[in-house]
């Protein structure tokens, strides 16, 4: 829901939306002084984000299911028991949501590594990149730089093989 999906969907209508625009005059409208703003669509975006997290966790509580936020662990215990920040919880029913993090390499394993960003940092971005490098043949990298290059970015997809499989 914050780096994923549900704000890349966004990103990916802002870029058919584009697509549209460009294609007006084939259709006979006239679309004189079109003007894109990054930031309106970031400020947007991450409203939308925010305002579903609140409607999710809302839910949550509706539904009396309670949160539990911190670094937790099963334990021995003979009931299904987790310890999460030094904290023992007995349940039923357990549900741990790891989320995930994108792994960084340094710039001993790859030179110039810190230059970079994850594709989550993509969602950060201030301003619409004027260039932008894309590295991977994942769909996340091939919709990223897709969304970017539609936007008005001129942008590169590097992949490992001579050609796409």
């Amino acid at each position: 829901v914050n780096v994923g999906c549900v704000p890349k969907k966004v990103m990916w209508n802002t870029a058919v939306h584009a697509e549209f625009i460009h294609d007006h005059a084939d259709y006979g409208f006239e679309t004189p002084s079109v003007k894109f703003n990054w930031r309106t669509i970031k400020e947007k975006r991450d409203a939308y984000v925010r305002r579903l997290n609140d409607i999710y966790e809302s839910n949550v509580k509706k539904a009396h299911i309670d949160i539990i936020r911190g670094y937790g662990k099963f334990t021995a215990d003979p009931e299904p028991t987790i310890e999460v920040d030094g904290k023992k919880y007995t349940a039923p029913h357990i549900l741990i949501a790891t989320g995930g993090r994108p792994a960084v390499p340094t710039d001993s394993e790859i030179p110039g590594a810190s230059l970079g960003m994850t594709s989550d940092g993509f969602f950060d971005l201030e301003e619409l990149p004027r260039r932008s490098v894309i590295v991977g043949a994942g769909y996340i990298a091939v919709e990223i730089a897709g969304i970017l290059s539609t936007l008005g970015s001129k942008s590169s997809l590097l992949i490992r093989q001579d050609k796409v499989m």
